[in-house]
């Protein structure tokens, strides 16, 4: 027997005016239509719930019955539409954010001041990924934002933000012959024609096209590289580099998160510079997101200046998922 919530609802109104005229105005429902429901109620029950006459409205002895159960069924579903709408204001309000690392440069303050400042409601949430995604959870959409190195992917999938644009370092063990080399360079560098031969730390295969990158492969001139070893953290990252098992190239501002016991960083000359990004998938239009992603065109105005990649122009969607500006 399925019976309408709204049908215990008319029946409680009038258990407790014990009268169908309050009863409908109190419900806005005409009294025809509400006898009618009551009817209706009292035929799938196969039971009269209420003695009425000219005079009075009295609640039978089925009606006493059910009238504590109504009550907690009413009052259970309020419970329930309650934390309905709790959960559908929190998935609101929450945006999740990707990283592989910690995108350090004071990105995640400034943002989150700016994100908050326009939607004081919202959860910045963020989401530590494996670097064999290199789309940081937002192929799969378990991040709606990523902070991401280019190139991405499947980039015609996202739209995206340069937030810093970065020469690239290599890591070297500490004693290592190259940083002999690049102490004694005028400009503390070393040339990365002089790196062919060196065993590199390389991302794992499922990073694609973000794998060959950090392997420089464009400034190889068809030379293979040697893969030392495959890295998923930073963490593994210093360890491999710190116990010789190869070199490996970095962002500059991801060069504190290697550079200690051991292990040293040197600029390279002959490679482009590196890209961060703020990301998001091109047909999501929420607005936390297209605010997340505004706020990171004007921090990225604000530390890089237009001309390291940012783009200060953007002011609101699209965001077309814009080239790596040229070097």
């Amino acid at each position: 027997m399925d019976v309408h919530g709204r049908d215990l609802r008319y029946f409680a109104a009038i258990a407790e005016e014990l009268s169908f005229t309050r009863a409908a105005e109190r419900l806005f429902v005409s009294q025809p239509a509400l006898s009618k429901q009551i009817r209706m109620l009292e035929k799938q029950l196969d039971a009269r719930l209420f003695h009425r006459d000219r005079r009075a409205v009295r609640l039978t002895a089925v009606g006493e019955a059910l009238l504590p159960h109504a009550r907690g069924v009413l009052a259970a579903w309020e419970a329930a539409a309650a934390a309905v709408e709790e959960a559908r204001a929190a998935e609101r309000h929450t945006l999740v954010i990707g990283m592989s690392t910690s995108p350090g440069r004071g990105l995640l303050p400034a943002l989150r001041t700016r994100l908050v400042s326009q939607h004081p409601d919202a959860r910045p949430v963020l989401r530590q990924v494996n670097w064999a995604d290199p789309g940081a959870g937002l192929a799969d959409g378990s991040s709606d934002v990523a902070f991401v190195w280019l190139p991405l992917p499947d980039g015609h999938r996202y739209r995206y933000v340069v937030v810093a644009r970065e020469p690239r370092l290599v890591a070297l063990p500490l004693g290592h012959p190259l940083a002999e080399r690049a102490a004694a360079d005028r400009e503390g560098a070393v040339d990365f024609a002089d790196l062919l031969n060196e065993p590199f730390l390389a991302l794992p295969p499922e990073a694609g096209p973000l794998r060959d990158y950090w392997l420089a492969l464009d400034a190889r001139g068809g030379h293979a590289p040697r893969i030392g070893g495959v890295v998923a953290s930073a963490e593994e990252t210093h360890e491999a580099v710190a116990n010789g098992q190869g070199v490996a190239l970095l962002a500059t501002g991801n060069a504190p998160l290697l550079v200690r016991d051991h292990v040293i960083a040197v600029p390279v000359r002959g490679i482009s510079p590196s890209h961060l990004a703020v990301a998001a998938r091109r047909d999501d239009e929420r607005p936390l997101v297209l605010a997340y992603l505004a706020a990171a065109a004007r921090v990225g105005s604000e530390t890089s200046g237009p001309a390291d990649g940012a783009s200060a122009s953007w002011s609101g969607p699209p965001i077309g998922g814009q080239q790596v500006p040229p070097v």
